[in-house]
C-alpha cells in the first residue's frame, strides 16, 4: 500500500519556539499559505527553550544580533496583548530586570568598544566603573573587576508561555501541527522534494525549513547537508543565598557565569563549552557545588552559604563555526531548503525576529526588515 502523501506550501521541521514563531510569521504575512509543522515531542518535554532561563538581551557585538534583540524584546514585551487567541490568553510574564555584563581589567577596553557600538545601534546602557558597580549593586565584590555594562531595558520571560503562545496563534491562523518525526528526505540535485515520517507518511512541500535546534545537524544530514551544529548539555539551578542579596539583573561574566533573580531566589549556571557533544539530559548534581557555587560566591559573598533547591539539564544548539545562528536558504545547493538554527543559547530571545526573517525569505524572496544575509549558510 503506497504511503499517504500531503502537499503543503511550507513544511516546518521542528515545532519548538523557532518553528512555531516561523509558522506564525509565515501565516501573518501570507494567510493563504498551507503550512505544516512536524514536531516529534508535542509536549515539549526535551525542548531547549523550556529548559532555559528565558533571558533577552541586547549586549551583542554584531549588528544583526542586536537588531534581532531589539525587535524581539519589543515583541515579547507586547506579546500578551497581540498574541492572545480567541480561546487562550498569551501571558509570558515579562520582567524588565536588566542585564549586567562584568569584566576583569584586561577586558575593559573591549567592553567599552562593544558598549559604544551597541549605543550606536540604538541600545540603552550604562557603562559602570567598579565604584559605580558597587554603588548600584552593594552585594557585589568588585575589587577584581575593570568595568560593567548594565542594560536596564533587557530582561526575561516565561519560555513556556512564549512557545505555547506562538504555537496556539499559528494554529489559529491555519498551521497544521503533525506529531511525528522526520526520518528521511527526498531531493534531487537542485530541490528538496519531500520528507518521510516515522509513520510512513510522506510530506511534500514547495519549501522546507529546518528548525530543529539541537537536532538540526542530524536533520540536515537527511538532505546531505553538512551543518556544524551540535547539542551541548548545560545545567540550570535554582538556589538561595545565606543572607540578603536583593534583586539582581541577569549577571554575566567572561567565564560564562550567568544567573538572575527568580522569585525569592536565583536561577542560573555556568556553561562549560568543552563538554562532550551529544543528547545528554542527565543531571550532574555536583555541578552546582563544584562549579557554580564557587563562582557565584566569589562575585556575591552572601552566596557563601547558598543552598541549591533544584537542578535540571537542557541542550544548547551550538554552531561550532562561530556561535551565531544559520538563518537562510541553502542557495548553493537546495534553495528551497531553509535553516534557522544554531543560536548557541540565544534561540528563545531571537525567535520572533528569526521567524520573521525566514518568513520574509519564503514569502517575499528577500529579507525586508533586518538584513540577515551575513548569517546565511554559505558563510
Amino acid at each position: 500500500m503506497p504511503a499517504q502523501q500531503y502537499l503543503f506550501d511550507v513544511a516546518l521541521i521542528g515545532g519548538g519556539i523557532i518553528g512555531s514563531a516561523t509558522a506564525y510569521h509565515l501565516l501573518q504575512q501570507e494567510p493563504q499559505l498551507s503550512v505544516c509543522v512536524i514536531e516529534p515531542d508535542p509536549g515539549y518535554e526535551l525542548a531547549s527553550a523550556l529548559r532555559s532561563s528565558g533571558g533577552c538581551r541586547v549586549q551583542f557585538t554584531s549588528a544583526e544580533n542586536i537588531a534581532m534583540s531589539l525587535y524581539s524584546i519589543d515583541f515579547i514585551r507586547n506579546f500578551e496583548h497581540t498574541m492572545a487567541t480567541a480561546q487562550h490568553p498569551a501571558p509570558v510574564d515579562w520582567v524588565e530586570g536588566g542585564y549586567l555584563f562584568v569584566v576583569p581589567p584586561e577586558d575593559t577596553k573591549n567592553l567599552e568598544r562593544n558598549a559604544r557600538f551597541q549605543q550606536s545601534q540604538g541600545c540603552m546602557l550604562d557603562l559602570l566603573s567598579p565604584v559605580e558597580l558597587k554603588d548600584r549593586f552593594p552585594a557585589m565584590y568588585v575589587d577584581d573587576l575593570g568595568a560593567g555594562v548594565h542594560t536596564p531595558q533587557d530582561g526575561w520571560c516565561d519560555p513556556y508561555g512564549l512557545l505555547w503562545g506562538f504555537r496556539r496563534k499559528a494554529i489559529e491562523l491555519g498551521a497544521q501541527y503533525i506529531a511525528d518525526r522526520v526520518v528521511a528526505a527526498d531531493h534531487d540535485a537542485i530541490k528538496a522534494k519531500s520528507v518521510t515520517l516515522s509513520t510512513g507518511q510522506v510530506i511534500r512541500a514547495a519549501s522546507f525549513v529546518n528548525a530543529t535546534g539541537a537536532w538540526s545537524g542530524d536533520v540536515a544530514r537527511l538532505f546531505n547537508m553538512s551543518l556544524p551544529i551540535a547539542p551541548v548539555r548545560r545545567f540550570e539551578h535554582y538556589f538561595t543565598p545565606g543572607s540578603h542579596v536583593g534583586t539582581l539583573p541577569y549577571v554575566k561574566d567572561t567565564a560564562r557565569l550567568a544567573f538572575r533573580s527568580e522569585g525569592q531566589g536565583y536561577s542560573g549556571g555556568l556553561v562549560d563549552g568543552d563538554v562532550p557533544r551529544g543528547y545528554n539530559f542527565e543531571v550532574d548534581h555536583h555541578n552546582f557545588e563544584d562549579v557554580v557555587w564557587p563562582a557565584v560566591a566569589h562575585r556575591f559573598p552572601a552566596f557563601e552559604a547558598a543552598r541549591c533547591h533544584r537542578s535540571w539539564a537542557g541542550l544548547y544548539e551550538v554552531n561550532e563555526l562561530d556561535g551565531n545562528p544559520v538563518i537562510g536558504a541553502w542557495n548553493s545547493r537546495l534553495p528551497n531548503l531553509y535553516t534557522v538554527a544554531g543560536f548557541s543559547g540565544h534561540g528563545m530571545m531571537h525567535a520572533p525576529a528569526a521567524g520573521r526573517g525566514i518568513a520574509e525569505l519564503i514569502v517575499h524572496g528577500r529579507f525586508q526588515t533586518i538584513d540577515l544575509s551575513r548569517l546565511g549558510y554559505e558563510r
